[in-house]
C-alpha cells in the first residue's frame, strides 16, 4: 500500500512546535478590515495552538 500524501493545503497553514503542539493562524485578517478595531485586528495577527478537538484531524492532515 502506498504511503498516504500530506495535504498540500493543510502544510501551508500548519506547523508543529518543538513540544509536539500545532501553531495555526487566525481567521479574519484578510479582508473588510476597516470595520474592525486596531485591537481586534492586532490580535489576530499572532499564531495560537490548535484546539484539542481538532488536533487529531489535523496531525492526519499533515502527518508529523
Amino acid at each position: 500500500m502506498p504511503k498516504m500524501k500530506t495535504k498540500s493545503g493543510a502544510k501551508k497553514r500548519f506547523t508543529v512546535t518543538g513540544s509536539g503542539k500545532i501553531k495555526r493562524k487566525h481567521a479574519y485578517k484578510s479582508h473588510i478590515l476597516t470595520k474592525k478595531s486596531t485591537k481586534r485586528k492586532r490580535n489576530l495577527t499572532y499564531f495560537t495552538i490548535v484546539d484539542k478537538a481538532d488536533e487529531k484531524n489535523v496531525r492526519e492532515m499533515i502527518q508529523k
